[in-house]
């Protein structure tokens, strides 16, 4: 699984960039290889916002979140993820 984390008008943390990489290394076990995750991580004004792209098995999933700690948008948007990953397989295997 690669997983590339970018930082936009913040400083590099790399407590942030663990974090997202566990968290993402957990939806391992959802999706077929081969797996490619963005997250990027950037500050608007009082905004901070996570962009989470995951490329895997032919899908395309994005999700973007903004809230007032960077943390709780990354595990917004993470969950968006995780539901819509959800969603898929369940499509694909009732069919």
């Amino acid at each position: 699984m690669q997983v590339n984390v970018t930082f936009r008008q913040m400083e590099h943390s790399d407590a942030l960039k663990q974090y997202a990489e566990d968290k993402i290394s957990r939806l391992k076990k959802l999706l077929k290889p081969p797996v490619d995750a963005r997250v990027t991580f950037s500050i608007e004004k009082y905004s901070h916002i996570a962009d989470l792209a995951i490329n895997a098995g032919g899908i395309t999933i994005n999700a973007s979140e903004k809230s007032e700690d960077m943390y709780s948008s990354f595990d917004l948007a993470y969950s968006k993820i995780e539901r819509q990953i959800r969603k898929h397989k369940e499509k694909h295997q009732n069919r």
